[in-house]
């Protein structure tokens, strides 16, 4: 399943506000409009984030557009997905022209993917229940995903494995996406409230927690928001906490804590399903990601394996 895909110097790409109920496409002839779509998180996940961001370099300098400027514009999209930023960087030093650079990284997303999962199964046993939080799969990439990479490669190895989603509010993308993955995969798979992941760690019901990144710095990751309460249930409870991303998420040059952390409408959390669940006027406060510290993350699943944060003296080594 591609997430994106360029056709006829068009960005195509799944309505990821449209799932699980409608599987229809969104085509970008501008960069203006790829912009739109990652705002608007037709396009999400840190991966298909930075691969979009390139097809829309390339529509931006095949339409004559100042690069520069572009780059400035298309940077701001949304500024706490690094992806987004390194593919743009990538896209300017590039001494292809931005249409090759980009159809060279959207085939490198899939084969980081697929390296992904295969070292991340190994980490996985046979009967594993394992929790995953907000979606990082194909939908969250060009194709086969991060974190729910993971799952396929283990099943695809023929072990007996469960997963569980969090519904992952406001937004619900653990509901709406990664459940509609799995379905699709034949993968045995549970949907609980976002509050109920300590109850089932305590109860001996989730052997492993892995889940995706949109920044992995020397001393943690930020991810979307409620990752952070789950590492915590899983470090009372010993469950082991792992973390599927690729080294186009790591970001050498700063804290973590320093990441700037995208603050969206307050209409997500007062609406839900389309109907109001609150009173009118009510304040809200809805930051789309917090931060995990790396004492609570067991290993960060890349493509050249996986990474002990807690371990590693030199961070800047790895690159």
């Amino acid at each position: 399943m591609r997430t994106l895909e360029w056709e006829d110097n068009k960005l195509k790409l799944i309505d990821q506000t449209k799932l699980p109920d409608e599987l229809t496409y969104v085509y970008c002839e501008t960069y203006q409009e790829v912009i739109v779509a990652i705002k608007d998180m037709i396009v999400r996940g840190a991966p298909a984030i930075g691969v979009s961001a390139a097809f829309g370099m390339a529509l931006a300098e095949l339409a004559g557009e100042d690069m520069d400027k572009v780059a400035i514009e298309m940077k701001s999209a949304r500024p706490t997905a690094v992806n987004l930023m390194w593919a743009v960087d990538r896209i300017m030093e590039s001494d292809n022209s931005a249409l090759d650079e980009a159809l060279k990284m959207f085939q490198e997303d899939i084969d980081t993917n697929m390296a992904i999962g295969k070292y991340g199964a190994e980490v996985i046993d046979e009967g594993d229940t394992v929790l995953t939080h907000c979606n990082a799969g194909a939908l969250a990439c060009v194709d086969y995903g991060t974190a729910l990479g993971v799952f396929r490669a283990a099943h695809s190895q023929g072990k007996n494995i469960k997963v569980i989603c969090d519904e992952t509010r406001p937004r619900g993308q653990g509901a709406s996406l990664s459940v509609w993955e799995m379905q699709q995969e034949n993968i045995p798979v549970k949907l609980i409230p976002d509050v109920a992941s300590g109850y089932l760690m305590s109860k001996g019901m989730i052997n492993k927690v892995v889940i995706g990144a949109d920044r992995v710095a020397r001393d943690g990751i930020a991810n979307k928001i409620g990752s952070f309460m789950v590492s915590l249930a899983a470090k009372r409870f010993d469950i082991p906490f792992y973390v599927a991303a690729p080294f186009s998420t790591f970001d050498k040059d700063i804290s973590i804590f320093d990441t700037e952390i995208e603050e969206r409408s307050a209409d997500e959390v007062i609406h839900y399903g389309g109907a109001r669940i609150c009173p009118k006027g009510t304040e809200v406060i809805n930051p789309a990601f917090d931060i995990v510290p790396k004492d609570l993350i067991t290993g960060v699943i890349t493509e050249k394996g996986i990474i002990d944060l807690n371990s590693i003296e030199n961070f800047e080594d790895l690159f």
